[in-house]
C-alpha cells in the first residue's frame, strides 16, 4: 500500500466578512508523488498552500502530515532569500535552530546540498544578489531540503524564470524526487509545466476542487467544463 505524506480533508477557510476562500477541499499526496494544482489567479491556490503550512486559520476540516513539516519554495527567488546574508548563512540557519549539528557538520551539509542542486559549494560565500535568478531558485530549493522534509510545496516556483531556466529547474525537481524520494505539491497557472512534472492534478475554481485525477486522464478526457476551458486556453488536448 502506498504511504501518504499529506492528507487534506474537508478543508474550509474563510477570510474577513465570512468570505469563503476554500470550500471543503480534500486530497492526498503519496510518497514520491508530485501533485499539481491549477486554476485561475484568485481561486485559492496560494491560500491552500498557506493552510497546509499552518499560516492561515482553518474553520473546518483537517490537515494531517505524515512526515516532518513541509517546506516551501516561493515564486520569486529575488525576494525569498535574505539579501543581507551569504548563501552559507541562509542554508545553515535552519540547522542552527534545530541545534542537532555542530558548525562543521552544518557547513558540510550545506556544501552537499549545493552540489545536489547543481551549484558549486563556493557559492556559499556569495550574497544572493551575486547569483542569477535560476541560481537563486536552486538555492531556495536547497534551503527547502536542508531539514530533510519529505514534502515540498512549490508555489509558482518557476513562473518568474525564463523558459530555458524553467526547464532546468523542472529537471532539477525530477532529479531530486528520483534521488531523495521527496514528494511535491506543485502550484502553477501553467498547465504545460504541470503536465511535464506531475503525476496527479487538481483543478480549482473559486475555492473548490472541480476535477482531480491522473494527469493523462484530466488533460485528455476532462469531465468538467471549467477544466476543458483551461485546457483549451492553453492549447492542450482536442
Amino acid at each position: 500500500m502506498d504511504k501518504h505524506i499529506l492528507k487534506v480533508k474537508d478543508l474550509r477557510v474563510s477570510y474577513e466578512e465570512g468570505k469563503e476562500v476554500l470550500n471543503h477541499v480534500s486530497f492526498q499526496v503519496k510518497e514520491g508523488e508530485t501533485v499539481g494544482l491549477v486554476g485561475e489567479s484568485g481561486c485559492g491556490k496560494s491560500t491552500l498552500a498557506k493552510a497546509i503550512l499552518g499560516m492561515v486559520p482553518i474553520q473546518e476540516g483537517e490537515v494531517v502530515h505524515y512526515s516532518s513539516m513541509p517546506q516551501m519554495v516561493f515564486q520569486d527567488p529575488y525576494s525569498s532569500l535574505n539579501p543581507a546574508k551569504k548563501i552559507g548563512w541562509i542554508l545553515e540557519e535552519p540547522l542552527k535552530i534545530q541545534k542537532k549539528l555542530n558548525k562543521g557538520e552544518r557547513r558540510e551539509k550545506a556544501e552537499q546540498m549545493m552540489e545536489r542542486v547543481g551549484l558549486d559549494p563556493a557559492f556559499l560565500e556569495r550574497y544572493p544578489n551575486m547569483l542569477s535568478g535560476g541560481q537563486r531558485q536552486r538555492v531556495a530549493i536547497a534551503l527547502a531540503l536542508m531539514l530533510d522534509s519529505k514534502l515540498i510545496i512549490a508555489d509558482e516556483a518557476v513562473s518568474a524564470l525564463d523558459v530555458t531556466v524553467q526547464a532546468q529547474i523542472l529537471d532539477l525537481f525530477l532529479k531530486i524526487q528520483r534521488e531523495m524520494g521527496v514528494s511535491f505539491f506543485f502550484i502553477s497557472h501553467d498547465l504545460r509545466v504541470v503536465y511535464h512534472l506531475c503525476h496527479y492534478v487538481l483543478v480549482m475554481k473559486e475555492g473548490k476542487i472541480v476535477e482531480a485525477g491522473d494527469v493523462e486522464q484530466v488533460y485528455f478526457t476532462p469531465r468538467d467544463n471549467y477544466t476543458k476551458t483551461l485546457l483549451k486556453a492553453a492549447d492542450i488536448g482536442s
